[in-house]
């Protein structure tokens, strides 16, 4: 691992601490997965938008991320035709026709409509996790943010992934920079026996590893339980490692 590299995933972990390191556990997730896939217009690095994506983790549902970084010019108009103006994040649910704006209120409807718990986004609190999540955003300033020229992939990419992983984040980072959509699986830990890096979890605890939906999923795809995990359609490329992917996506689609 480079020195870069190594410099990258501390600044990551630390933007997660700030968050005690929420959008890791789905020790509660949503009774009801949606049949048609949500649609998330996303900003990797905005603290509103971190505070959905932690929700989605926690309530266990996938969503395809239509990355919109500032400068971008393959789904910010697409936004501002849908919901008239550039602000984010942006949920569209193609499965009660419900599109809306404002990240609180997107977290209520997740949670109601899905059947999931997760914590209030109001009053006091809210104050709380919106500077937290603004502070976390300072920890890694323009990673995620601005646009970098790339090709579009014509079929959509898979990324296995929790919000809180250090090293998903810089794969994430990546994705919006370069406007790569993708469906976003995610894997948050689904017990206490998931907690901590996968080769000290496994010789720890030797727990069960299918603790979760995608979890299950990923271990049967390839027999064991690590993210970020890639899949490109597009080009039958499967892979871990987040040094390896970015490269990966960086050399496949940079332009």
């Amino acid at each position: 691992m480079s020195l870069s590299h190594q410099i990258a995933v501390g600044t990551s972990a630390l933007t997660s601490q700030l968050r005690l390191w929420a959008g890791t556990a789905a020790f509660r997730p949503a009774r009801r997965q949606p049949e048609l896939s949500l649609v998330l217009y996303d900003m990797e690095n905005c603290p509103y938008c971190r505070l959905v994506r932690e929700a989605l983790t926690e309530l266990d549902l996938d969503a395809e991320i239509r990355p919109c970084p500032k400068g971008g010019k393959r789904f910010r108009p697409e936004l501002k035709n849908r919901g008239g103006k550039h602000q984010y994040p942006y949920l569209v649910d193609p499965n009660t026709g419900t599109e809306m704006y404002e990240s609180a209120d997107i977290i209520e409807y997740l949670a109601r409509t899905y059947e999931g718990r997760v914590a209030s986004q109001r009053g006091l609190r809210r104050s709380a996790v919106v500077a937290t999540s603004k502070m976390a955003s300072a920890i890694r300033p323009g990673r995620g943010y601005r646009v970098r020229a790339s090709k579009a992939p014509e079929k959509l990419l898979e990324l296995y992934s929790f919000e809180s992983s250090p090293y998903s984040r810089l794969v994430r980072e990546v994705l919006c920079e370069m406007e790569l959509s993708y469906l976003l699986r995610n894997t948050g830990k689904g017990a206490w026996s998931d907690m901590g890096p996968a080769s000290f979890r496994d010789e720890l605890f030797k727990g069960k590893k299918d603790t979760g939906r995608n979890r299950a999923r990923l271990l049967k795809r390839t027999g064991r339980v690590q993210v970020p995990y890639l899949i490109d359609p597009n080009t039958g490329t499967e892979m871990y490692e987040s040094a390896d992917i970015t490269r990966y996506l960086e050399e496949t689609y940079g332009a």
